[in-house]
Protein backbone atom coordinates (compact mmCIF):
# COMPACT_ATOMS: atom_id res chain seq x y z
CA UNK A 1 0.00 0.00 0.00
CA UNK A 2 1.26 3.98 -0.70
CA UNK A 3 2.02 6.23 1.79
CA UNK A 4 -0.47 8.44 0.77
CA UNK A 5 -3.45 5.67 1.37
CA UNK A 6 -1.63 4.56 4.61
CA UNK A 7 -1.63 8.28 5.78
CA UNK A 8 -5.40 8.49 4.71
CA UNK A 9 -6.67 5.53 6.68
CA UNK A 10 -4.29 6.43 9.85
CA UNK A 11 -6.03 9.86 9.86
CA UNK A 12 -9.75 8.49 9.72
CA UNK A 13 -8.42 5.76 12.34
CA UNK A 14 -9.43 8.01 15.49
CA UNK A 15 -8.00 6.63 19.13
CA UNK A 16 -10.72 5.83 22.17
CA UNK A 17 -10.08 7.90 24.91
CA UNK A 18 -13.56 6.15 26.80
CA UNK A 19 -16.81 5.93 26.29
CA UNK A 20 -18.16 7.81 23.00
CA UNK A 21 -15.12 10.08 22.92
CA UNK A 22 -12.16 9.45 20.60
CA UNK A 23 -9.09 11.44 19.54
CA UNK A 24 -8.61 12.00 15.47
CA UNK A 25 -4.97 13.55 14.48
CA UNK A 26 -4.95 16.45 11.97
CA UNK A 27 -3.30 17.22 9.01
CA UNK A 28 -2.43 19.78 6.02
CA UNK A 29 -4.76 18.79 3.29
CA UNK A 30 -4.92 22.55 2.05
CA UNK A 31 -3.58 24.97 4.43
CA UNK A 32 -3.32 26.08 8.21
CA UNK A 33 -7.27 25.66 8.94
CA UNK A 34 -8.72 21.60 9.41
CA UNK A 35 -10.03 20.38 5.64
CA UNK A 36 -13.70 20.19 6.27
CA UNK A 37 -13.43 16.69 4.66
CA UNK A 38 -10.87 15.58 7.80
CA UNK A 39 -13.57 16.40 9.74
CA UNK A 40 -16.08 14.85 7.91
CA UNK A 41 -14.63 11.72 7.91
CA UNK A 42 -13.50 11.57 11.73
CA UNK A 43 -16.97 12.66 12.56
CA UNK A 44 -18.39 10.22 10.31
CA UNK A 45 -15.89 7.75 11.51
CA UNK A 46 -16.47 8.22 15.53
CA UNK A 47 -20.26 7.65 15.04
CA UNK A 48 -19.66 4.52 13.57
CA UNK A 49 -17.58 3.00 16.45
CA UNK A 50 -21.07 3.28 18.23
CA UNK A 51 -23.10 0.83 16.40
CA UNK A 52 -23.01 -1.92 13.52
CA UNK A 53 -25.13 -0.57 10.83
CA UNK A 54 -23.82 1.52 8.25
CA UNK A 55 -24.67 5.64 7.68
CA UNK A 56 -27.43 6.27 6.02
CA UNK A 57 -27.42 10.51 6.39
CA UNK A 58 -25.09 12.79 7.52
CA UNK A 59 -25.90 16.46 8.23
CA UNK A 60 -23.03 18.69 9.62
CA UNK A 61 -22.09 22.24 10.39
CA UNK A 62 -18.54 23.90 10.11
CA UNK A 63 -18.81 26.54 13.10
CA UNK A 64 -15.16 27.30 13.53
CA UNK A 65 -11.90 26.93 11.19
CA UNK A 66 -9.59 24.02 13.12
CA UNK A 67 -6.06 24.33 13.36
CA UNK A 68 -3.96 21.47 11.90
CA UNK A 69 -1.21 21.68 14.44
CA UNK A 70 -4.01 20.10 17.04
CA UNK A 71 -5.49 16.71 17.64
CA UNK A 72 -9.66 16.65 17.06
CA UNK A 73 -11.15 15.51 20.30
CA UNK A 74 -14.79 13.41 19.04
CA UNK A 75 -17.75 13.43 21.34
CA UNK A 76 -20.74 11.02 20.39
CA UNK A 77 -23.67 11.22 21.97
CA UNK A 78 -26.05 8.58 21.51
CA UNK A 79 -29.98 9.82 20.81
CA UNK A 80 -31.31 6.72 19.26
CA UNK A 81 -31.16 2.91 19.21
CA UNK A 82 -34.25 1.73 16.89
CA UNK A 83 -35.26 -1.11 15.33
CA UNK A 84 -35.24 0.65 12.44
CA UNK A 85 -32.39 3.69 12.93
CA UNK A 86 -29.66 4.68 15.19
CA UNK A 87 -29.15 8.18 15.39
CA UNK A 88 -25.82 9.89 16.78
CA UNK A 89 -24.94 13.51 17.54
CA UNK A 90 -21.01 14.45 17.33
CA UNK A 91 -19.27 17.19 17.78
CA UNK A 92 -15.41 17.85 17.14
CA UNK A 93 -13.97 19.81 19.99
CA UNK A 94 -10.46 22.13 19.50
CA UNK A 95 -8.94 23.95 22.81
CA UNK A 96 -12.24 23.48 24.78
CA UNK A 97 -14.41 24.76 21.52
CA UNK A 98 -16.86 23.16 19.00
CA UNK A 99 -15.65 23.65 15.69
CA UNK A 100 -18.17 20.89 14.24
CA UNK A 101 -21.40 19.28 15.06
CA UNK A 102 -23.34 16.47 13.37
CA UNK A 103 -26.36 14.58 13.47
CA UNK A 104 -25.73 11.04 11.71
CA UNK A 105 -28.76 8.45 11.02
CA UNK A 106 -27.29 4.89 10.43
CA UNK A 107 -30.05 2.13 9.15
CA UNK A 108 -29.39 -1.62 8.18
CA UNK A 109 -29.89 -2.27 4.30
CA UNK A 110 -33.24 -3.54 3.27
CA UNK A 111 -35.24 -4.16 0.05
CA UNK A 112 -37.83 -1.79 -1.46
CA UNK A 113 -39.12 0.62 -4.10
CA UNK A 114 -36.44 1.62 -6.76
CA UNK A 115 -35.67 4.63 -8.95
CA UNK A 116 -32.73 6.60 -9.51
CA UNK A 117 -32.33 9.48 -11.79
CA UNK A 118 -30.14 8.64 -15.18
CA UNK A 119 -26.65 9.03 -14.76
CA UNK A 120 -24.68 11.35 -16.96
CA UNK A 121 -22.91 10.21 -19.89
CA UNK A 122 -19.16 10.59 -18.98
CA UNK A 123 -16.25 9.27 -20.82
CA UNK A 124 -15.01 6.30 -19.25
CA UNK A 125 -11.32 7.10 -16.68
CA UNK A 126 -9.50 4.80 -18.42
CA UNK A 127 -9.57 7.53 -21.12
CA UNK A 128 -8.84 10.47 -19.09
CA UNK A 129 -5.89 12.14 -17.70
CA UNK A 130 -4.85 12.34 -13.78
CA UNK A 131 -5.27 15.36 -11.69
CA UNK A 132 -1.49 15.28 -11.06
CA UNK A 133 -0.43 15.11 -14.68
CA UNK A 134 -2.76 18.00 -15.19
CA UNK A 135 -1.09 20.11 -12.19
CA UNK A 136 2.27 19.08 -13.73
CA UNK A 137 1.59 20.98 -16.83
CA UNK A 138 -0.08 24.19 -15.61
CA UNK A 139 3.48 24.49 -13.55
CA UNK A 140 4.29 27.29 -15.47
CA UNK A 141 1.20 29.72 -14.23
CA UNK A 142 1.74 29.17 -10.80
CA UNK A 143 3.44 31.54 -8.78
CA UNK A 144 7.58 30.23 -7.22
CA UNK A 145 6.02 30.64 -3.23
CA UNK A 146 2.52 28.21 -3.81
CA UNK A 147 4.44 25.75 -6.86
CA UNK A 148 5.28 22.93 -3.66
CA UNK A 149 1.35 23.28 -2.26
CA UNK A 150 0.49 23.10 -5.60
CA UNK A 151 2.58 20.44 -6.96
CA UNK A 152 1.77 18.08 -3.44
CA UNK A 153 -0.11 14.99 -4.68
CA UNK A 154 -3.48 14.03 -3.33
CA UNK A 155 -4.33 11.42 -0.67
CA UNK A 156 -6.96 10.18 -2.88
CA UNK A 157 -6.94 10.01 -7.04
CA UNK A 158 -8.71 12.20 -9.00
CA UNK A 159 -9.41 12.51 -13.08
CA UNK A 160 -11.18 15.57 -13.87
CA UNK A 161 -14.10 15.37 -16.72
CA UNK A 162 -14.43 19.29 -16.70
CA UNK A 163 -12.21 21.81 -17.89
CA UNK A 164 -9.27 22.67 -14.93
CA UNK A 165 -9.10 25.76 -15.24
CA UNK A 166 -6.00 28.14 -14.52
CA UNK A 167 -6.54 29.08 -10.79
CA UNK A 168 -4.85 32.69 -11.09
CA UNK A 169 -6.77 33.53 -14.12
CA UNK A 170 -10.37 31.75 -14.17
CA UNK A 171 -12.63 32.59 -16.85
CA UNK A 172 -16.68 32.66 -16.42
CA UNK A 173 -17.86 28.89 -16.87
CA UNK A 174 -21.15 26.48 -16.23
CA UNK A 175 -21.40 26.14 -12.38
CA UNK A 176 -20.96 22.53 -13.15
CA UNK A 177 -18.10 19.99 -12.23
CA UNK A 178 -17.34 16.33 -12.16
CA UNK A 179 -14.46 14.22 -11.62
CA UNK A 180 -13.98 10.47 -10.93
CA UNK A 181 -12.37 9.39 -7.45
CA UNK A 182 -10.99 6.63 -5.45
CA UNK A 183 -8.24 5.99 -3.45
CA UNK A 184 -5.12 5.33 -4.74
CA UNK A 185 -4.35 1.48 -3.31
CA UNK A 186 -7.51 -1.20 -2.64
CA UNK A 187 -8.82 -2.02 0.77
CA UNK A 188 -8.05 -5.43 1.86
CA UNK A 189 -8.26 -8.04 4.72
CA UNK A 190 -9.54 -5.38 8.24
CA UNK A 191 -9.24 -2.23 6.49
CA UNK A 192 -11.76 -3.29 3.99
CA UNK A 193 -15.04 -2.06 6.37
CA UNK A 194 -17.72 -0.54 5.03
CA UNK A 195 -17.34 2.22 8.16
CA UNK A 196 -13.79 3.14 6.23
CA UNK A 197 -15.60 3.52 2.88
CA UNK A 198 -18.06 5.84 4.16
CA UNK A 199 -15.52 7.91 6.26
CA UNK A 200 -13.20 8.32 2.66
CA UNK A 201 -16.16 8.82 0.85
CA UNK A 202 -17.27 11.15 3.37
CA UNK A 203 -13.47 12.89 2.99
CA UNK A 204 -13.62 13.58 -0.76
CA UNK A 205 -17.32 14.84 -0.95
CA UNK A 206 -15.57 18.15 0.18
CA UNK A 207 -13.13 18.43 -2.39
CA UNK A 208 -13.95 21.23 -5.27
CA UNK A 209 -18.03 20.63 -4.28
CA UNK A 210 -18.04 24.51 -2.19
CA UNK A 211 -15.97 25.91 -5.07
CA UNK A 212 -18.75 25.16 -8.37
CA UNK A 213 -20.43 28.07 -7.06
CA UNK A 214 -17.08 30.12 -8.16
CA UNK A 215 -17.25 29.63 -12.05
CA UNK A 216 -20.32 31.47 -13.07
CA UNK A 217 -18.56 34.63 -11.67
CA UNK A 218 -15.24 33.82 -13.29
CA UNK A 219 -13.79 33.01 -9.74
CA UNK A 220 -11.79 30.44 -8.39
CA UNK A 221 -10.70 30.17 -4.32
CA UNK A 222 -7.19 31.88 -4.96
CA UNK A 223 -8.88 34.85 -6.56
CA UNK A 224 -8.21 37.76 -4.39
CA UNK A 225 -10.86 39.38 -2.39
CA UNK A 226 -12.56 36.39 -2.05
CA UNK A 227 -13.47 34.63 1.11
CA UNK A 228 -14.45 31.13 0.85
CA UNK A 229 -15.29 28.55 3.96
CA UNK A 230 -17.58 25.73 3.91
CA UNK A 231 -20.72 26.38 6.46
CA UNK A 232 -22.56 23.03 6.20
CA UNK A 233 -22.14 20.08 4.62
CA UNK A 234 -24.86 17.14 4.27
CA UNK A 235 -24.27 13.38 3.02
CA UNK A 236 -26.74 10.59 2.08
CA UNK A 237 -25.41 7.11 1.46
CA UNK A 238 -28.09 5.44 -0.73
CA UNK A 239 -26.58 2.03 -1.71
CA UNK A 240 -23.60 0.13 -0.36
CA UNK A 241 -20.45 1.53 -2.40
CA UNK A 242 -16.56 1.19 -2.52
CA UNK A 243 -13.94 3.80 -2.02
CA UNK A 244 -11.21 2.50 -3.51
CA UNK A 245 -13.20 2.00 -7.00
CA UNK A 246 -14.03 4.68 -9.66
CA UNK A 247 -16.70 6.86 -8.39
CA UNK A 248 -18.56 9.66 -10.70
CA UNK A 249 -18.51 12.69 -8.69
CA UNK A 250 -20.83 14.99 -10.76
CA UNK A 251 -21.37 18.96 -8.76
CA UNK A 252 -23.68 21.68 -9.85
CA UNK A 253 -24.39 25.04 -8.09
CA UNK A 254 -28.34 26.35 -8.44
CA UNK A 255 -28.09 29.54 -6.57
CA UNK A 256 -25.56 32.52 -5.61
CA UNK A 257 -26.59 35.21 -3.02
CA UNK A 258 -26.44 36.79 0.22
CA UNK A 259 -21.98 36.01 -0.12
CA UNK A 260 -23.13 32.14 -0.22
CA UNK A 261 -23.72 29.76 -3.01
CA UNK A 262 -25.64 26.48 -2.68
CA UNK A 263 -24.45 23.09 -4.25
CA UNK A 264 -25.45 19.69 -5.03
CA UNK A 265 -23.48 16.22 -5.83
CA UNK A 266 -23.84 12.88 -7.27
CA UNK A 267 -22.03 10.20 -6.64
CA UNK A 268 -22.07 7.27 -9.51
CA UNK A 269 -20.81 3.44 -9.18
CA UNK A 270 -21.38 1.04 -11.98
CA UNK A 271 -23.95 3.10 -13.09
CA UNK A 272 -26.03 3.23 -9.62
CA UNK A 273 -26.74 6.69 -8.43
CA UNK A 274 -24.75 5.43 -5.15
CA UNK A 275 -24.14 8.95 -3.08
CA UNK A 276 -25.34 12.86 -3.07
CA UNK A 277 -24.54 15.56 -1.00
CA UNK A 278 -25.76 19.56 -0.65
CA UNK A 279 -23.25 22.04 0.53
CA UNK A 280 -23.63 25.73 1.46
CA UNK A 281 -20.44 27.86 0.76
CA UNK A 282 -19.33 31.44 2.23
CA UNK A 283 -18.20 33.73 -0.65
CA UNK A 284 -17.89 36.63 0.46
CA UNK A 285 -15.88 39.51 -1.42
CA UNK A 286 -13.66 41.81 0.34
CA UNK A 287 -12.73 45.44 -0.41
CA UNK A 288 -8.94 45.49 -1.37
Amino acid sequence: MTRLTQELIEILTLEKLDENRYLGQSRDFIGKRVFGGQILGQALRAASYTTDRPAHSLHGYFLRGGDINEPITYEVERLRDGQSFVSRQVRAIQYGRTIFTALISFASIEEGLEYQKKQPDYPHPDTLQGEQEIKESMMRFIPEPLKPSFIRERHIELKPLSDVRNFFKPKPAEPLYAHYVKTHDSLKGEQDQVALHQAIVAFYSDFVLMTTALRPHGLSYLSPNIQCASIDHAIYFHKPMRADEWVLYDMEATVTGNARGMNYGYMWQDGELVCSTVQEGLMRMRES
